[in-house]
């Protein structure tokens, strides 16, 4: 004997979401870090910038170069132009930059941005309707 399956045929309405404000605010902080190329820092495979040789925003030596949490982004600029973050390893101790076609006397800038600071908070909660299903046979 075979067996005998229900089949059902329906109708749906989609949900429908209305209302609701989300106030977000973004504050990032910029940190910027200056330095000179020399002929010292450029070796046979790459151009390693000790973390002694830039200056910060204020113009004051740098001992340390910062460690980039998940909120930072950073840029590098040799010569002023902005260039792929796959060519840069910054430590704590300095900045590797995967390349030896740099000439001395050429500046290089680290930014780095971070958005720790940004925050979304619902300030009204939005009204989502359950959608209607009817089963037409």
């Amino acid at each position: 004997m075979p067996i005998v399956k229900p089949v059902f045929t329906a109708v749906a309405t989609a949900p429908v979401a209305t209302g609701g404000d989300i106030t977000t605010t973004i504050a990032p902080t910029s940190t910027r870090f200056f330095a000179t190329i020399t002929a010292g820092m450029i070796g046979a495979t790459d151009t390693t910038i000790p973390a002694a040789s830039f200056v910060n925003d204020a113009n004051a030596p740098v001992v340390n170069l910062p460690t980039l949490a998940a909120t930072d982004t950073s840029n590098y600029y040799v010569n002023g132009l902005v260039q792929q973050n796959s060519l840069f390893t910054l430590t704590t101790a300095s900045l590797v930059i995967g390349a030896t076609d740099i000439s001395v006397g050429v500046p290089v800038v680290i930014d780095i941005s971070n958005f720790s600071g940004t925050t979304s908070t619902i300030t009204t909660q939005p009204t989502i309707s359950a959608p209607t299903i009817t089963i037409t046979s």
